[in-house]
């Protein structure tokens, strides 16, 4: 994957960690505060990450189940060209045939 697709993610995060520093300073006198807010900031970062990760292995899963339907339907299609050929040869015959049996 190219760094631009992750470009708005960094930035995010990047604003996400600076957003969390300040609060922390900004709550510094209560180390308790500073330590649950800290907390609560990257684990929204956490989930966030991990519902971004499902998002692309959904994706992922999603263009390789195109793949493959593309492939099925490419190989359905040539069998089906190939009996209807088949199909057709054989009625190229039988009436070949009857028409042999009807100048005779």
């Amino acid at each position: 994957m190219e760094f631009r697709e992750y470009a708005v993610d960094i930035l995010l995060t990047t604003i996400l960690l600076i957003s969390t520093l300040f609060l922390a300073l900004r709550f510094w006198q209560d180390r308790l505060i500073a330590i649950a807010t800290a907390a609560m900031i990257l684990s929204l970062w956490g989930l966030l990450l991990s519902l971004h990760m499902r998002m692309l292995a959904l994706e992922q899963d999603a263009v390789a189940r195109e793949r493959t339907l593309r492939a099925s339907l490419e190989e359905i299609s040539s069998r089906t060209v190939r009996k209807h050929d088949m199909a057709l040869t054989h009625l190229d015959e039988l009436i070949a045939e009857f028409s042999r049996r009807a100048y005779r």
